[in-house]
């Protein structure tokens, strides 16, 4: 259910950044002000949105339900959701007062209009952030109850209010008008998309009680884990801020090509490893028993994950390795967006490819900590993991093009491929602990080998498809690539008794 709401809400948002890649295309002053501000809003919806509240608040109201207090899960969801709307209020009010000192310091490579438009843009954003923010309020809710659907699916609302401006007023507005529409369009749909999930919510909690209350012991409790990972949160997106910020000091276009990359990448991660983190993290808090009960069946449970992780994102990395062209001209091939535009985002992605599969078995380590109410350790190795991103995202993006000669727009290439590297140094050491405090849990190197060498073949049948075809053309391109990449994928993984492609297998012939 995760994974189906997901997908649609998935599929919107490409429908959103088909419509805006074509109205701006790549090398937009107008597109790369608006993504900077949609990053700098962003940051407070990450921040103190759904990966904080997953950590801090599910784990403690789903184990209130596991008990069956529901009074006191009222009171704890009541609490939480007031002090939440208190502090992002105070938040939303400064964020719109200090916007110009938030653009000096997240995108200073811009000047002039550039920078102007993107602070009305961020003052714009920032009251849609706020409701971003109290939506995850809501799915922590939903998720606590395993009302999985709504709260992943409800984001397809706020992305056709975008959809709904960028038709509406594409092509009759200039970039810099265009682009404050739809900025409006995006705090209308926010707002739409609390109201979405609010009726389930009261009616699925309905002993909700909205009050400032600090002092109940289990809202200190979330109040005491909220710190840590609020700090961990806010480090991480640190991480994604540099590399915003390093690509403002590059080309037109860098800002712009690495968001249409990130909007591929986050694909497998959200659709896959949120999918799979976000259903099992509500499952793990509710385990109940003697330490050495829950210890055993954490790792059964983080095992089988782990695997189902890894069978999906191996081939995606391979196809961002691969074919990443295809993919990024049929998602953004149209309008002022162009082939050699594809091959720059295809470059961005290869580098992405580089940590996908370490930064999702990542996360779900980390929603394994969270479920043990240990919020402290994922925070030091993401601190690790931030100093390696930023110094090596440095060297990586701007002297090392100059090093080798190459256009300075493909330092992008290097962000990307730096952050992945500093992700496996942090899954490293999220696992390595991890195995100490339950035993040993992972991927055996034979499922790894098989799974790559399944995506070593999947690839060659889609770049013979591709030479055969002979055309750029991107739609046509990806009927002809992509599904002998997928059909390759899951047959050689059959024939080398893979078991997670035959689960699916039999899963799938429920339905036909």
């Amino acid at each position: 259910m995760v994974a189906l709401g997901i997908l649609l809400s998935r599929l919107a948002g490409l429908v959103r950044n088909r419509l805006f890649s074509h109205y701006f295309g790549l090398t937009s002053d107008a597109a790369d002000a608006w993504n900077a501000a949609f990053k700098i809003t962003n940051f407070l919806q990450n921040l103190f949105g759904e990966g904080v509240l997953s950590a801090s608040f599910i784990p403690v109201y789903s184990r209130l339900l596991a008990k069956g207090d529901k009074e006191e899960s009222g009171r704890v969801a009541g609490a939480v959701g007031a002090l939440l709307a208190l502090a992002v209020s105070v938040v939303v009010a400064l964020g719109v007062l200090c916007a110009p000192y938030l653009i000096g310091a997240i995108a200073q490579g811009f000047e002039g209009p550039k920078r102007d438009l993107t602070i009305r843009l961020t003052r714009v954003f920032f009251p849609g952030a706020g409701f971003l923010v109290m939506s995850a309020w809501c799915l922590g809710i939903l998720n606590s109850h395993r009302k999985f659907f709504i709260s992943y699916a409800s984001p397809v609302v706020w992305n056709l209010v975008m959809i709904a401006t960028l038709v509406r007023y594409g092509g009759r507005l200039s970039e810099p008008s265009l682009a404050m529409a739809v900025t409006w369009g995006s705090v209308i749909g926010s707002a739409l998309l609390v109201l979405v999930q609010l009726p389930q919510v009261l009616l699925l909690a309905r002993r909700i009680r909205v009050r400032l209350d600090a002092k109940n012991q289990q809202v200190r409790e979330v109040i005491r884990s909220f710190g840590p990972v609020f700090v961990s949160r806010g480090v991480v997106q640190i991480s994604a801020y540099v590399d915003a910020w390093l690509a403002t000091w590059l080309p037109t276009g860098a800002v712009t090509g690495l968001a249409y990359a990130q909007n591929i990448n986050m694909l497998p991660v959200s659709l896959i490893g949120m999918a799979i983190s976000a259903a099992e993290l509500p499952a793990m808090s509710s385990l109940l028993g003697d330490p050495a009960e829950v210890a055993a069946s954490l790792r059964r449970r983080l095992d089988v994950a782990l695997r189902r992780l890894a069978f999906l994102i191996i081939p995606s990395s391979m196809a961002f390795l691969a074919i990443g062209d295809v993919l990024a001209g049929l998602l953004f091939q149209s309008g002022h967006f162009h082939h050699k535009d594809a091959v720059y985002v295809w470059g961005i992605l290869a580098g992405s490819a580089v940590g996908l599969l370490a930064s999702t078995l990542g996360r779900l380590y980390s929603s394994t900590y969270y479920a043990l109410r240990d919020t402290r350790t994922p925070l030091k190795f993401a601190v690790v993991r931030v100093t390696l991103t930023t110094g090596l995202g440095y060297l990586c993006a701007i002297p090392l093009p100059k090093w080798i000669g190459i256009d300075p727009l493909w330092g992008v290439a290097g962000l990307t491929a730096s952050a992945g590297f500093a992700g496996w140094v942090e899954f490293s050491l999220l696992r390595r602990s991890m195995n100490h405090r339950i035993g040993h849990t992972g991927i055996s190197a034979s499922l790894v080998a098989r799974l790559w060498a399944s995506a070593l073949v999947a690839a060659a049948a889609a770049w013979a498809a591709k030479l055969v075809i002979g055309t750029h053309r991107p739609i046509i391109l990806a009927m002809v690539t992509i599904p002998p990449y997928g059909l390759a994928y899951f047959a050689t993984t059959y024939l080398l008794r893979v078991e997670e492609c035959r689960e699916m297998l039999r899963r799938a012939s429920r339905f036909f």
